[in-house]
């Protein structure tokens, strides 16, 4: 998280995620949570540009769109000290692993407590459900 970006309830948290029923079921999540959802986006070139335009208080990164792998968009929001869980099923390769060391991932098939978990760990975020007004951030 960047030093002017405290987290807050309706924090804005960027979703990178190429498989459209996840990355749909992971924003209802967010946005049912309160939060800001920066996307979804599913190519690297979007979340690459909603980046410098957004005050981040965190972000979920699927490791691998498509055959392309996320590392760009990772270091790009470590830049900015944001904080990041990496969501992925190849975290038990050693090549990812090594280039994951330290930080949160989140395994798939994903679930609400798992991620609920790394999001307080990671983020600082409280997950109970707020039903109140979400929105949703294409930028």
């Amino acid at each position: 998280m960047s030093d002017s970006t405290a987290y807050t309830e309706s924090a804005k948290i960027l979703l990178l995620e190429d498989d459209l029923l996840l990355a749909m079921d992971m924003e209802d999540y967010l946005l049912d949570r309160g939060h800001e959802v920066v996307g979804p986006f599913g190519r690297l070139v979007d979340a690459l540009d909603a980046i410098p335009r957004n005050e981040l208080a965190g972000a979920v990164v699927d490791l691998n769109l498509h055959g392309e792998l996320s590392f760009p968009v990772i270091e790009e929001l470590q830049a900015r000290s944001v904080p990041i869980i990496v969501c992925t099923g190849y975290a038990e390769l050693p090549e990812v692993k090594t280039r994951l060391k330290g930080l949160p991932l989140l395994p798939k098939p994903w679930t609400a407590h798992k991620l609920s978990s790394l999001m307080e760990e990671t983020f600082g975020a409280t997950q109970e459900p707020r039903h109140a007004p979400s929105s949703k951030i294409r930028n």
